[in-house]
């Protein structure tokens, strides 16, 4: 059983964040909840600018501390595994709950969608136009930097955005409603993750617990309501109705995943390599991928074309990398490589080593996928599950731009995994700090008084969840075995090759 304390602490830790996020993000001006005296009074002064970053840090951290108490119940949870995936499930959905009507959190993306959406519903394509052709409300909040250029998200989003804008222009509104399609995502994940879980034989509850109720998942799925967390739902989805149900309906959700965001079509790997029988040859692994390939870009393709956008995104690709962000690691060596030429008097042109690391770092990547689908085992579930985690591992680790919610990319194919334990403590390591430490992504951009302070906040708090004596053994039940495993594996299963 679920303590009621260890719901309401997550219940009133993602109402604080709730509360919070009013005072630090960005908001329209002409939106009704500005015209709250009280509301512009904090959100005017610094200490109430302060005072609302404080509660929502205390907020992570009770969502945090929640979650790990969640992730240890399950894991010594001696009933049903269904019934205890269901309790993983109600947990996830009222610490979601208080989130759905926040304005977009730690980022204004959620802004630019609700513009982008209203573009496409005024014939206005975001692949040739940025935000800044309309005017009022719908743009206030969307992020200066982001209003003159185009979008690189698929067509799948902006058909979202479109049906959103024929009910209402209201940008809040518009909002919740890409929000809704982020839960969408979230909802076929706690579908899909226990059924990946059972693959590996590894425990259902807890690898649902640790994907879909995490500070991760809560402050930058939920909260931050990015496509991403519309992208992997559809991928996890794809790879499991290709494992148990049809090749061809898993490319189809393939293409769907790319349609949000291009990395989703690379679950079509897997999706061709789980259809596949033990041991495939290579002439079979290529027609099996070309086969893929075609069903998924067809999807795609015809979306694009169906809703009159075409496939503009396709140029708009790089505009992410516009940015440097320091979780990139080639933005990283390469920016060090450029200081080091600067300083030693190289005489190579501005951001030359930051331009070749990216190259290498996008060549390697597209390598390793390469390598995945030609040499990677066939025919096996949990193999293809491990594909997904390796190939989307590496695209994180490599990308030319990385913000924490690009780790949801990952974390719902390791957690059904059978991980070393320290595996599993990475695991849940990144999944609460990249959580505690969402407000200091570029919803802080500029405000120093504020970065420094939430960074000591989140490092008390990381501190309090995993570096005290009481807190590692509380994270070791979790951890151990045979807590993270549910039983021992079972043999690999395969498909016939239709």
């Amino acid at each position: 059983m679920l303590s009621p304390a260890m719901i309401a602490r997550g219940v009133l830790g993602s109402s604080l964040v709730l509360v919070g996020g009013f005072v630090v993000s960005t908001i329209p001006r002409s939106a009704p909840v500005m015209e709250l005296q009280l509301l512009a009074d904090a959100r005017a002064t610094t200490v109430g600018r302060m005072a609302g970053l404080a509660l929502v840090m205390l907020g992570l951290g009770l969502l945090g501390a929640a979650w790990l108490s969640l992730c240890r119940a399950v894991a010594r949870d001696g009933t049903d595994p269904h019934d205890a995936v269901d309790r993983v499930r109600y947990c996830t959905l009222l610490w979601c709950a208080p989130l759905l009507l926040a304005p977009p959190l730690f980022s204004r993306d959620g802004w630019s969608y609700a513009a982008q959406g209203t573009m496409t519903n005024v014939d206005a394509s975001p692949y040739l136009y940025g935000p800044n052709v309309l005017g009022g409300p719908v743009v206030e909040a969307v992020d200066p930097r982001w209003m003159g250029t185009v979008t690189p998200y698929g067509p799948l989003p902006l058909a979202i955005g479109d049906l959103a804008a024929t009910v209402t222009g209201n940008p809040w509104v518009l909002v919740v409603i890409h929000r809704l399609a982020a839960l969408a995502g979230l909802a076929l994940l706690a579908w899909a993750v226990p059924r990946m879980a059972g693959w590996a034989g590894v425990n259902p509850a807890l690898a649902t617990a640790i994907v879909c109720a995490s500070p991760l998942m809560l402050a930058n799925g939920a909260g931050g309501l990015h496509n991403d967390l519309t992208m992997v739902g559809l991928m996890a989805a794809a790879l499991v109705v290709a494992a148990e149900r049809s090749w061809v309906l898993g490319a189809v959700l393939g293409g769907l995943a790319a349609a949000v965001k291009a990395p989703g079509g690379l679950v079509c790997i897997a999706v061709a390599l789980v259809g596949l029988p033990l041991a495939a040859t290579l002439v079979q692994r290529l027609r099996r991928l070309a086969a893929v390939a075609t069903i998924s870009v067809a999807c795609l393709v015809a979306l694009g074309l169906a809703w009159g956008v075409g496939l503009g995104w396709i140029e708009a690709l790089t505009v992410p990398g516009t940015v440097n962000t320091p979780l990139s690691l080639p933005t990283v060596v390469g920016g060090a490589l450029d200081d080091v030429a600067t300083l030693t008097g190289l005489g190579t042109p501005p951001a030359t080593f930051l331009e070749i690391t990216r190259l290498v770092g996008n060549v390697a990547a597209i390598a390793f996928a390469g390598w995945v689908a030609l040499r990677w085992p066939t025919g096996r579930r949990e193999r293809a599950v491990a594909a997904v985690a390796a190939v989307m591992g590496v695209m994180v680790l490599l990308s030319p731009v990385v913000h924490l919610w690009y780790f949801l990319w990952v974390v719902p194919f390791l957690a059904p995994l059978r991980l070393h334990r320290l595996g599993a403590l990475g695991v849940l390591f990144v999944s609460v700090v990249a959580g505690v430490v969402a407000p200091l992504d570029s919803s802080l951009h500029g405000a120093y008084l504020a970065i420094v302070m939430g960074s000591m906040i989140a490092t008390g708090t990381a501190a309090l969840l995993f570096a005290t004596h009481r807190s590692r053994a509380r994270v070791e039940r979790i951890v151990a075995p045979p807590s993270w495993l549910a039983a021992p594996a079972r043999p690999p299963a395969s498909r016939p090759s239709g």
